[in-house]
């Protein structure tokens, strides 16, 4: 069923100041929205025996920034894949701007006004960037076979590309390098370069996995700031990140994926306080925001202090050195137990061999040479110490 929009039914609005809700009621997994542009239902798709998406129900809200969040293999990447043409679900419909994309090919979806980039970017290395942009622009009548042996025919629109993609570049600072190879961008401008490339398209929907993947943190305000303006220019952005700071800065929406399904929803100050999206990420429930800098410090601070922890070791997961470098001094180590193998962070700090025992005096009382090497040297019939070890195993 096809739902109008609020630009269909008239309504002027100025995105970047709209504040009313979001959800048409109560906020949860699968809630409905005041004003949908993409409804996706029972989209499945399993690799063997793994389902990768199980997402009962969801909907992306128009003109707004909507965060993707999730660990690792929560299915985010492959949520994208099946939303625009790139890989096929097991079961499920899902539609844009009330049309259907069930079995509709990648680049047809993405001449509707749906377009993505991508976690590795896609650019074409022994392309310039100039010729990069112009791949991006759609219904260009040089592309076909006969039109192309008469530049009469697509000389002007190809003019008309070039000077669009000159105003892009150079809101894209990219304008300096528009003759350049795009193999010789960096990562960060490579990810600018394809973002531009994308609004070529001139989409309603853009779908950004993972943009600051690999970024230089020099152009990472800048790439925020773009994403920003894509909202503010009447488009729809719906991006994976793992960055909570950047989430909680510039999202409207979050969504909450977690072994392919759709745990929590929501404005993002109530989802980064929500125990499912913790329990998510951490594996256990802490009483902390994860969108908060003091909230991570505090939650370092408890699994520093947990024995059974990681947090603190050489393998300290998604706790970094930089944020236990401010905490509380670490605690004593405890006993290892006397038997079986000790857990967390005892295990990272003490080694698993146990402890050598104490050396026996020589016939002289005066502990042997041999306690160097953590070995007990015996006395011999003369009453001399023995150079043979005793085996301590």
């Amino acid at each position: 069923m096809s739902i109008p929009s609020e630009e269909s039914r008239g309504e002027t609005i100025d995105y970047m100041t709209d504040t009313r809700p979001i959800a048409a009621a109560e906020t949860g997994p699968g809630c409905k929205k005041r004003d949908p542009i993409v409804v996706a239902e029972n989209v499945t798709r399993s690799f063997g025996g793994i389902n990768a998406v199980d997402v009962e129900y969801l909907e992306i809200p128009r003109h707004k920034i909507t965060a993707l969040i999730g660990p690792n293999g929560a299915g985010k990447t492959t949520l994208f894949n099946l939303l625009t043409g790139f890989d096929t679900p097991n079961s499920g419909k899902w539609q844009f701007e009330g049309n259907s994309l069930a079995g509709v090919s990648s680049y047809k979806v993405a001449r509707m006004g749906m377009v993505r980039t991508f976690q590795l970017t896609k650019v074409m290395g022994k392309l310039t960037v100039m010729e990069n942009m112009r791949l991006g622009a759609s219904n260009q009548s040089g592309e076909r076979l006969f039109k192309a042996l008469f530049k009469g025919i697509w000389g002007g629109q190809e003019k008309r590309i070039t000077d669009e993609a000159n105003v892009l570049l150079e809101k894209f600072k990219l304008d300096a390098k528009k003759d350049d190879y795009a193999a010789s961008l960096s990562g960060g401008q490579r990810k600018l370069l394809e973002m531009a490339r994308s609004l070529m398209v001139r989409p309603k929907l853009v779908m950004l996995d993972e943009p600051m993947a690999g970024v230089n943190p020099a152009l990472t305000q800048s790439l925020l700031d773009h994403i920003k303006n894509l909202k503010s220019e009447g488009m729809t952005v719906l991006f994976v990140e793992h960055d909570m700071h950047m989430v909680r800065h510039i999202a409207d929406w979050v969504v909450v994926m977690a072994e392919g399904k759709i745990v929590a929803e929501g404005p993002p100050g109530e989802v980064m306080k929500n125990p499912a999206v913790i329990d998510a990420y951490l594996g256990a429930h802490h009483d902390v925001d994860l969108g908060d800098a003091e909230g991570i410090k505090e939650l370092a601070a408890e699994l520093v202090a947990d024995e059974d922890s990681i947090v603190g070791t050489d393998n300290a997961g998604i706790i970094s050195a930089d944020v236990l470098a401010t905490e509380a001094p670490e605690p004593e180590a405890a006993e290892p137990e006397a038997n079986g193998p000790v857990r967390g962070r005892r295990s990272a700090e003490q080694p698993s061999s146990p402890e050598p025992s104490s050396p026996e005096p020589s016939s002289t009382g005066q502990p042997d040479s041999a306690e160097k090497t953590g070995s007990t040297a015996l006395p011999d019939s003369t009453g001399q110490p023995n150079s043979t070890p005793k085996d301590t195993e």
